[in-house]
């Protein structure tokens, strides 16, 4: 998952919100099942696209301010953004390829 950022609290703004390329954000919990099932996906995802998406995780019990702006109530949620602003929100554990489709419509 080296491709894939962590983000937090206090460097989502400057890493997601003022991105100068599309963002797509796993909102995920290290408890979570599905999370686990989605997150190999965001990796290969954030591989295959290093330099024309940013792929980011935040850890929803690390940082609680985020997740609640975003109006986040259940994991794993995937909120992909474009120029500041959210474009798509994927909730559940979706596959690989539904995942890509969204983001392909950023590009």
């Amino acid at each position: 998952m080296a491709d894939v950022l962590e983000v937090t609290d206090d460097t989502f703004d400057e890493e997601i919100m003022q991105s100068d390329i599309p963002a797509l954000v796993d909102f995920w919990a290290e408890w979570c099942g599905p999370c686990k099932m989605v997150g190999p996906a965001v990796a290969e995802l954030a591989s295959e696209y290093k330099g024309k998406v940013k792929v980011a995780k935040m850890d929803v019990d690390q940082n609680r301010s985020t997740p609640a702006r975003f109006g986040i109530r259940n994991i794993p949620t995937l909120i992909l953004f474009k120029n500041g602003e959210v474009a798509q929100t994927i909730i559940g554990a979706y596959p690989k390829n539904h995942i890509e489709s969204e983001l392909k419509k950023l590009l």
